[in-house]
C-alpha cells in the first residue's frame, strides 16, 4: 500500500506540471482563457499552430509515461515478457499513472485547472503495456495516412489502447486501463457542461 500511494502522489505531482499553460504563455496567451478553454494540446495547436504546440504534445505525454516509471520504480521495477508490469508493481503503476491524469485534470500548480488527460493517459500507457503502445502508433500512422486527418488516427489510437493491450495483460489489468479512460469521459462531460454555462453557450472543443 505504501508503494501505490507514492507512486499516486508522485504521479499527481508530475502530472500537475501545467505544460499547455507554460508553453503557451511564453508566446503571450493563456490557453485557459482563450480558445475552448482547455490547457492541452489541441487547443494550444488551434491557437498558436502546430509547430509551437508540439512541447505540449510531447511534455503531456512524457507526464504519464514518467510517472509510469516512477511507480515501476518505486515498487521494485517487477515486469514480465515485454516490459509489462508484472506482480506488486501492476497496482503501483495504475496508481501513478491514475495520479498524472488527476494531477493533468486539476493541477495544484495551475490553481486545479486542467485539461481532459487524454495524453497523460497515453503517455502511461507506453508503461502499462508497452507492445499495445507500439501497436497503437501503427494504427495512428495508419488511419492519419488513410483519412489524411491526425485527430481522427489519435482518437482511434487512444480508443483502441485496451483492445490492443487485451492480448497481453490479465482481463483485471484490461479493466483497469477501462476505469483509466473514465476519467477523460468525466473531464469532457465536465467541459461540456462548463461550455453550456457560459455567455453565449460558447462551444468546447
Amino acid at each position: 500500500m505504501i508503494d501505490v500511494l507514492v507512486s499516486g502522489i508522485g504521479g499527481y505531482l508530475v502530472g500537475s506540471v501545467p505544460v499547455a499553460v507554460l508553453v503557451a504563455r511564453a508566446h503571450g496567451v493563456d490557453p485557459r482563457e482563450a480558445g475552448d478553454r482547455n490547457p492541452g494540446f489541441w487547443n494550444v495547436k488551434g491557437l498558436l499552430g502546430a509547430r509551437r504546440a508540439v512541447p505540449v504534445f510531447a511534455g503531456d505525454l512524457a507526464k504519464g509515461a514518467v510517472a509510469g516509471l516512477l511507480g515501476l520504480a518505486v515498487s521494485g521495477w517487477h515486469a514480465g515478457a515485454l516490459g509489462v508490469p508484472a506482480g506488486a508493481s501492476v497496482p503501483a503503476v495504475y496508481a501513478a499513472v491514475a495520479g498524472a491524469m488527476a494531477g493533468h485534470a486539476w493541477p495544484v500548480f495551475a490553481g486545479f485547472r486542467g485539461g481532459r488527460s487524454v495524453l497523460a493517459f497515453a503517455g502511461g500507457m507506453a508503461v502499462i503495456c508497452p507492445p499495445a503502445f507500439a501497436l497503437a502508433l501503427l494504427a495512428l500512422a495508419a488511419v492519419t495516412a488513410a483519412t489524411r486527418s491526425f485527430a481522427i488516427g489519435a482518437r482511434v489510437a487512444v480508443f483502441a489502447l485496451p483492445v490492443l493491450q487485451a492480448p497481453f495483460t490479465p482481463v483485471a489489468q484490461v479493466a483497469a486501463t477501462g476505469a483509466l479512460m473514465c476519467l477523460i469521459g468525466l473531464r469532457f462531460a465536465q467541459a461540456a457542461l462548463a461550455a453550456r454555462r457560459r455567455p453565449g453557450g460558447e462551444r468546447a472543443g
